[in-house]
């Protein structure tokens, strides 16, 4: 292979596949639970609970079920326990504030952005799965 290729494919940069997702996990999970699930468990402790009511549950079970991916599922995320359940619930919650808190906008004022690009990674995660370095493959 020709230097100049080798360059533009960065062919010198080992492929690992399986760190590429331990990568992911950890720094969505980490990233997840740090900057919007520990924020959401301290407003569980509020009275009265506010907070978005897309479905109907009523806000402090909307509440609950966000905190429970934002936190719980994180932290299995970042384990790779259970990885692709917890992807899914993360990947329902990411939509779900998408569409509903910021009405699908990609940019503006209430851009939803970065809850549409959480929920493309956690997709991802649920296709490829957890990868050799989790929980899940040493329960294999």
């Amino acid at each position: 292979m020709s230097r100049a290729r080798a360059f533009l494919t960065l062919s010198a940069v080992p492929t690992a596949p399986d760190v590429g997702l331990l990568l992911l996990r950890l720094w969505l999970g980490a990233s997840m639970f740090t900057l919007h699930g520990l924020g959401k468990v301290e407003r569980l402790q509020a009275d009265p609970v506010q907070f978005a009511d897309p479905f109907g549950f009523g806000p402090g079970a909307s509440l609950l079920l966000a905190t429970m991916a934002e936190a719980g599922a994180s932290v299995l995320l970042v384990l790779g326990l259970g990885t692709r359940w917890a992807a899914l619930a993360l990947s329902v919650t990411m939509a779900t504030a998408f569409v509903f808190a910021h009405g699908m906008a990609l940019s503006g004022e209430r851009s939803g952005e970065l809850p549409f690009v959480y929920a493309a990674a956690f997709v991802a995660i649920l296709v490829m799965g957890p990868g050799r370095y989790s929980v899940d493959a040493r329960l294999r």
